[in-house]
């Protein structure tokens, strides 16, 4: 399994909407969207564990707010 297809998996698990990239960085960029408990859950999963590949050296997530109705129709993983 591509290393991308374990966040994409976990994401859709949880049954948010939104969507992840890598950079050419080395970085994660995203958007995640769903309920609160779910998305705290999705940060954790991605601050704690990732990919069986990755290599977790710093998380910050921001610009967090409440919204009403998703704005994706479902989880996936973008290409840079």
């Amino acid at each position: 399994m591509e290393e991308y297809k374990y966040t994409q998996k976990r994401g859709t698990e949880l049954g948010l909407k939104g969507w992840c990239m890598n950079t050419d960085n080395g970085t994660v960029v995203g958007r995640l969207e769903g309920s609160e408990s779910k998305v705290e859950e999705m940060k954790n999963w991605l601050r704690y564990t990732g990919s069986p590949q990755s290599a977790i050296d710093k998380t910050e997530f921001r610009n967090q707010q409440e919204i009403s109705q998703p704005t994706f129709a479902s989880f996936e993983i973008k290409k840079s």
